[in-house]
């Protein structure tokens, strides 16, 4: 028995002396130890129980279920116990949208001082990913007030995904374990993340409501890139909702609606290639379901027109552009029944011209690079202004159908077939350029027509922009 209390007293000592030898190595707060007598000296009278535990606790000491008596909270199990962020956050969708507006509060926030000032920095950045995206919630959510539910849908969808993106440049920036979902792309990557949130329903899991904290990230809600139902949910009566929804199922919409704001780095293009861009012919829009249609697609012409004029001015072009840019679009905003998101907000033309699908003039006035393909559309000017002698309506007729990657070839295929018949014939070859091509060796002729029909489509095409035309948003 004395040999027992020997030993019971030579470790009591020992964990005493490396209790404080680990707060002299940390330097961290002074923690009670507590003990109980009987149960370890119940332990040490079983020596085989003891060592079978001390094994368990060497092969396992990050057991998540095992918490230690002593020493600095950091090194009380892994960071995920010690500093828990409830991430990854779920897909927004229809059904749990409602509570991601209204239990905004009632989620948690991460602020600076729930970390200490050095380590977990995989913690950190997840607890970022979520105070990001819960600030853009927020913003997102205020369009409830002015906007449909399946815009402000988008909006939380475009933001969840932004977080996402930005969560997993940043794990992969530094030297640590990487996200495991961060490892996958595309949609598999966005799956992961929302099949492992702890809470897919975003319900309420604070009692006392959070302080708001700001997005360290920049989020712009891009309108154009919902679907053409939500885009078309503009419009006001449920009756109109309902045959919108009907109508934009089977056809899309293809507007530049709003233009971008003019501005002294924007005016060059926007006057020098306007007959580059399309105005909208309102008669082919249907005059039931489609009035916010028409409505975008009138003021879009009535924006050109004026824009024409500014063009001609040599002083006071910019002021006069701008001028006509706001007053069509604050004419836009007066509309009945109008509740285009921009036309509630705080800053009208900053929200347009950060909605505009074409800001600067860049995409509508880029120069197309021209390719046999675009036989298809040519094919009538060339034939009626620039023929080359041979018909055309084989080519149109069997590659047009085909994607535009597809046309290309096809045509060059074409091209091929009819150069041998044609310059194999007796038939005397109206166009001097062809008959010209049938007399080089036969391996050269095929690229030779090649060449002179790409040069008909060329004429064409300047043909075709030198032409403004009226086109139907609906394709």
């Amino acid at each position: 028995m004395d040999s027992t209390w020997t030993l019971f007293w030579a470790t009591f000592l020992a964990l005493v002396l490396l209790s404080s030898a680990s707060e002299d190595e940390y330097n961290v707060e002074q923690r009670e130890v507590t003990f109980d007598f009987e149960k370890l000296l119940e332990e040490m009278q079983q020596p085989e129980l003891l060592m079978t535990q001390q094994a368990k606790d060497h092969l396992n000491p990050f057991d998540p279920l095992r918490q230690p008596s002593f020493g600095p909270r950091s090194m009380g199990g892994p960071p995920i116990l010690n500093y828990p962020v409830q991430f990854p956050l779920s897909r927004p969708t229809s059904d749990n949208l409602q509570a991601i507006c209204l239990h905004g509060n009632h989620r948690p926030r991460y602020p600076t001082s729930y970390f200490p000032d050095s380590g977990f920095g995989q913690q950190r950045r997840r607890a970022s990913a979520v105070n990001n995206v819960e600030s853009w919630f927020d913003s997102c959510c205020e369009r409830n007030q002015t906007s449909e539910k399946e815009m402000t849908l988008c909006c939380a969808t475009q933001a969840w995904e932004l977080s996402v993106q930005l969560f997993c440049e940043e794990d992969s920036s530094v030297k640590d374990r990487l996200f495991h979902c961060c490892w996958l792309k595309g949609s598999r990557r966005l799956n992961c993340f929302n099949n492992d949130a702890p809470n897919p329903n975003y319900d309420p899991t604070e009692v006392v409501p959070v302080t708001p904290l700001p997005a360290n990230a920049n989020f712009t809600f891009d309108p154009s890139r919902c679907t053409r139902t939500q885009m078309a949910l503009h419009s006001g009566s449920a009756y109109r909702r309902k045959t919108v929804k009907k109508l934009a199922s089977s056809q899309n919409i293809d507007i530049n609606f709003p233009p971008g704001r003019p501005s002294a780095d924007t005016v060059g293009s926007l006057c020098s290639h306007q007959k580059l861009r399309p105005v909208y012919n309102i008669k082919c829009i249907p005059a039931v379901g489609y009035e916010w249609l028409a409505r975008q697609a009138k003021t879009v012409n009535r924006i050109e027109k004026g824009f024409k004029k500014c063009c001609k001015k040599k002083k006071g072009l910019l002021t006069c552009a701008d001028q006509k840019w706001r007053d069509e679009l604050n004419r836009f905003c007066v509309a009945d029944d109008n509740d285009f998101h921009c036309c509630s907000a705080e800053d009208r033309s900053s929200c347009f011209q950060s909605t505009s699908p074409d800001p600067h003039y860049n995409s509508t006035s880029a120069s197309e690079e021209l390719s046999l393909g675009n036989i298809c559309v040519t094919h009538k000017i060339i034939m009626k202004k620039f023929s080359i002698g041979f018909p055309l309506k084989k080519i149109v007729r069997q590659c047009c159908p085909l994607s535009k990657e597809d046309r290309t070839t096809c045509s060059f295929e074409k091209v091929v077939e009819m150069s041998k018949s044609l310059c194999s014939s007796k038939k005397k070859i109206s166009n001097p350029a062809v008959r010209r091509c049938c007399e080089l060796p036969s391996h050269e002729t095929p690229h030779c027509v090649s060449d002179v029909l790409m040069d008909a489509v060329t004429k064409a095409a300047d043909v075709l922009r030198q032409k403004k035309r009226k086109i139907c948003p609906l394709s």
